[in-house]
């Protein structure tokens, strides 16, 4: 269970020469796809769960708090972004201070090394085809996206915590393990490019730390569907602005 983001990020990284996004561009097809990746991801999770016989709380999966996980997961969604946006901004500083990249070729750097998403999405099914585009937004992110990966998450800290309770059965250690699961996490998106599985990996960790803290997925489901949906939502006209700086 552990090594499924891996798999999916090698096997992601292999096809991606050929430039068809993974969810092809039409609404029948995205839905094909989300069924087959929900399928293969239900019976890796079930067979690990038959072999752990994990408890609803071992995998987090209480709702917490009443109403509070929605608002609560749009609001971690905000901050997740405000925090990556810092990230960014002071990597760019770092890498222009040091005189690693000039100022002169940086907007060229952004527009060579920027995240791959057309491996993933089809931008112009989204920008002519309202389906696809609301699919998008809806089960690819929160299902497919928030509900899946989260799910695998629970999951990997749930086996590090069974497997070496010394080391990850207390508060600091499962925010351990979500460091490790975020490395996992990151290097599956693989076939985005190198600033997109640095990016994830950060987004994971701050998506474990929740779960974490708040003992229960739900939270960060709704912040990853939020997260990845709102940045499908603004793709196209981020792509075009990126077109422009080149």
């Amino acid at each position: 269970m552990g090594g499924y983001p891996l798999l999916i990020g090698v096997i992601g990284w292999s096809r991606s020469g050929g430039r068809a996004p993974v969810l092809t561009g039409t609404p029948r097809g995205l839905l094909i796809v989300c069924a087959a990746e929900l399928l293969v991801f239900g019976l890796v999770f079930g067979l690990a769960w038959l072999a752990s016989r994990a408890s609803r709380e071992d995998l987090l999966l209480a709702w917490r708090g009443g109403f509070w996980p929605v608002p609560l997961g749009i609001g971690y969604s905000v901050a997740l972004r405000i925090a990556l946006g810092v990230v960014v901004v002071l990597a760019a500083f770092a890498l222009l201070a040091t005189r690693v990249i000039s100022s002169g070729s940086f907007q060229e750097f952004i527009a060579a090394n920027r995240p791959d998403v057309e491996a993933i999405v089809d931008v112009p099914a989204m920008r002519r085809d309202a389906m696809y585009f609301w699919l998008s937004l809806t089960l690819v992110s929160f299902v497919v996206a928030g509900l899946r990966e989260e799910l695998w998450r629970a999951a990997f800290l749930s086996g590090l915590r069974g497997l070496w309770p010394e080391r990850f059965g207390s508060r600091m250690g499962q925010i351990a393990a979500a460091g490790i699961a975020a490395i996992i996490f990151g290097i599956g998106h693989l076939m985005q490019g190198p600033i997109a599985v640095c990016l994830t990996a950060l987004l994971g960790f701050g998506l474990g730390v929740i779960m974490v803290l708040h003992r229960s997925i739900w939270p960060a489901v709704i912040a990853h569907g939020t997260f990845n949906a709102t940045s499908l939502a603004l793709l196209p006209w981020a792509l075009e602005k990126l077109q422009q700086l080149r």
